[in-house]
């Protein structure tokens, strides 16, 4: 991933330098696993802990000749370590040490995310409580349908999140998995102690079954599942954007002090971050087919699935961390127009009432498609000619024979359409969270 778009503490984790101690600590690890069931000797052990270090500059050098990553680390490990080197690697291929290491990393990378997911988490819910009762008009299919409550959009938002982060926690547990089984996973030089021993001491389950590599189903669930976050984040950037959108007004991106919207129209104020995200969405879910694609190898394993992770893994990872970030700091900052969302749910002029008039003449004893008739004739004629649904609906004789001037009123009043809002708070955030805000 660009610099642009990397946060520190996911960039250091996905570099060739964390790499490489990873792939050091698996190493040390089985090592000790080996000393502790007399495969090796103590001293040599201690020879390998006290001198083992690694040069990713050297690595690479040596790379240009073996043309072989884990050959150039081991290479560089028994330049420092001297006449013990010979202990390190024992009886394993390249993937235990890889697919172990990655692992870990993965595992770290689940529980930054996972911090993320609870930072956001809490700036929707205190953003929701603080719109609880903020009227808005709800749309579908882009048109004016019924007025809602503007909080209820961070609760939804909230309740996704809830979601994300148990998808996220299966993952993690799906992709802690490593293995020491050797060639083709069969542990024809290695006790399955020793992968046992070895996962225990790393923090990982052993897979209960290998081939040369870690299952790739495993990957793909996780690449899979920063799809989905990046999906549901792209969904808030995107209704953000509508609510920034000139004609709409209802909130915007909070624009700083010297901020530019555009190089030609000085009035500008786009919703960039929004769109950057929106666009970074696209990236996470195209690494995501790149993860289902690597399930399928040949036989015991071949290597098309290795390039395209090496760029899938933190490229994705690194995506989804920032767009997290920048979403809580957006939803943060976000400033609201709730004069302009009391505008917008009058502009159609008592036409959203429409819905709560039916039910009433229902409720009164006219048939529903009768009703249904009336309302929808004298709701094409405001939207054709203009003027005021309830002064029309006050006209119709029809209407009036089974409703009251008091009763009318009663219809168009906003109160009906937020007057469960505690009780989906409550069944979103609990009872104590929203009795004390």
């Amino acid at each position: 991933m660009i610099g642009r778009y990397t946060l520190p503490e996911m960039g250091a984790l996905w570099s060739e330098e964390t790499k490489f101690q990873k792939w050091l600590e698996v190493e040390i690890a089985v090592c000790e696993v080996h000393a502790e069931m007399g495969t090796i000797p103590r001293a040599a052990l201690e020879q390998i802990k006290s001198r083992a270090k690694f040069s990713v500059e050297r690595i690479n050098e040596i790379e240009k000749t073996t043309d072989h990553d884990v050959i150039a680390f081991t290479t560089n490990l028994a330049e420092s370590i001297g006449e013990a080197a010979r202990f390190v690697h024992y009886g394993l291929t390249s993937s235990d040490v890889v697919d172990t290491a990655n692992a870990l990393l993965l595992r770290d990378a689940c529980n930054i995310l996972t911090r993320k997911i609870d930072a956001l988490a809490e700036v929707l819910q205190r953003r929701a409580l603080e719109f609880r009762d903020t009227p808005q008009v709800g749309r579908t299919h882009g048109i004016h349908a019924e007025p809602t409550s503007f909080g209820l959009t961070f609760a939804l938002w909230y309740d996704e999140m809830k979601r994300n982060r148990e998808r996220l926690k299966n993952a993690q547990e799906s992709v802690a998995v490593g293995k020491i089984s050797g060639a083709v996973g069969g542990f024809a030089h290695l006790d399955p102690q020793v992968e046992e021993k070895v996962c225990a001491r790393l923090g990982l389950k052993a897979a209960p079954v290998s081939t040369q590599i870690i299952q790739r189903d495993n990957y793909a669930e996780y690449l899979c599942t920063l799809a989905v976050i990046a999906s549901s984040l792209d969904k808030f950037a995107l209704q953000i954007r509508h609510w920034q959108r000139t004609e709409v007004g209802e909130a915007q991106e909070k624009f700083k002090q010297g901020q530019k919207g555009s190089s030609a129209m000085p009035h500008k104020r786009n919703p960039i971050l929004s769109e950057r995200l929106c666009g970074m969405a696209r990236l996470v879910r195209a690494n995501s087919i790149v993860g289902l694609e690597n399930v399928a190898l040949w036989h015991e394993r071949d290597i098309s699935h290795s390039s395209a992770e090496r760029v899938a893994l933190p490229d994705s990872s690194i995506a989804t961390d920032y767009m997290l970030q920048k979403m809580a700091a957006l939803v943060d900052g976000l400033v609201v127009y709730p004069e302009r969302m009391l505008e917008n749910l009058n502009a159609t002029r008592g036409l959203i009432f429409s819905g709560q008039l039916l039910l009433a003449l229902t409720q009164a004893g006219v048939a529903r498609e009768t009703a249904y008739e009336w309302i929808q004739r004298d709701a094409m004629k405001v939207w054709d000619e203009g003027g005021d649904f309830k002064q029309q609906v006050s006209a119709d004789k029809e209407i009036r024979a089974h409703l009251s001037e008091t009763e009318i009123a009663r219809v168009f009043s906003l109160n009906t359409y937020l007057r469960n809002v505690d009780r989906i708070f409550a069944r979103v955030f609990g009872e104590s969270a929203t009795a004390t805000s």
